[in-house]
């Protein structure tokens, strides 16, 4: 009798722990499963739908082992009329490719008939815009390399000079499902400058050094925006605005609109601007044309994801 009592006593207490060690491990696996949720991270919609703004550059990324061919073209200045057949007979090229190695980190190289230029690019994701952070955070270097230039016209030409790179600092946000912001802190560094294009021409010399090595380091504030008209409809704009500038230059800030069209894979872009080139450093600080002077040339890029 008294073993009996002992063995409903000992199954009783094995009961009563099981109950209670199953009872702890399920309060342990909803708390695991309720700070999962606590932690998750929503992200927001993409800001914009193309790697560029218009001329600007965009934060937005290619995804992880994604391939990208961008056709760009600008055409001369839509005043030239019907014997440059508004422009379109003066026509710039680029052919860039574009590879995202993960989801933070992507390359790129590219062609420009603009200077005859090569270039190569890297794009790094730090941080996107979600319910715990306002913005996107992008940084973006380019290197370009003019070959176009030559001995004859410059005697002193070295390899190195031929060089210009561009770093940028891309802070955007998605205000809304129509509407999107950027600014974009800009450095160009320019390895050469062609002092004829300043309106008066003046020789180096120890009274004027800074009049020539100023342009060298350009320091630009740039800002452009989307607004979705429908869901493959948008306008877009890009300004950059260049505080090193000389007084004495004949370049002027870019200033662009364009439109873009999605269609399946690939996205069309239609585009306004003064500037004449593709390629970062060049559009940058090289736009010659003013569009208060009607300098207004068509361009367009084509995106195609593969």
């Amino acid at each position: 009798m008294y073993h009996h009592s002992v063995k409903r006593a000992l199954s009783l207490l094995l009961f009563f722990l099981t109950f209670y060690f199953a009872n702890a491990q399920e309060d342990d696996l909803f708390e695991e499963l309720n700070s999962l949720v606590i932690d998750e991270v929503i992200y927001s919609p993409p800001t914009f739908k193309t790697l560029q703004i218009a001329n600007l550059q965009s934060t937005k990324m290619v995804e992880e082992k994604e391939f990208f061919m961008v056709v760009a073209h600008r055409f001369g200045y839509l005043k030239e009329g019907v014997r440059e057949f508004y422009g379109l007979d003066q026509a710039n090229t680029k052919i860039q490719f574009l590879y995202g190695i993960n989801k933070r980190f992507q390359v790129g190289v590219s062609r420009d008939s603009y200077e005859k230029t090569y270039s190569g690019t890297i794009k790094i994701g730090i941080k996107k815009q979600s319910d715990s952070f306002p913005i996107n955070l992008v940084l973006y270097n380019s290197m370009d390399i003019n070959t176009l230039l030559n001995k004859l016209s410059y005697p002193g030409l070295l390899f190195f000079d031929r060089f210009a790179y561009t770093t940028q600092v891309l802070i955007s946000r998605r205000f809304s499902e129509k509407l999107s912001m950027e600014i974009a802190a800009i450095y160009v560094r320019q390895n050469l400058i062609d002092l004829n294009y300043t309106k008066n021409l003046i020789l180096p010399s120890a009274s004027n050094l800074d009049f020539i090595t100023e342009p060298w380091n350009q320091y630009l504030m740039a800002v452009g925006g989307r607004y979705k008209f429908s869901k493959r409809i948008s306008l877009n704009m890009d300004y950059a605005y260049n505080f090193s500038k000389n007084k004495n230059s004949l370049y002027f800030n870019p200033f662009t609109i364009g439109i873009d069209i999605e269609t399946g894979g690939h996205v069309f872009q239609l585009l306004f601007t003064n500037s004449r080139a593709s390629n970062d450093a060049s559009f940058l600080t090289e736009t010659i044309g003013n569009w208060l002077n009607g300098d207004v040339s068509f361009g367009f890029n084509i995106v195609r994801v593969f």
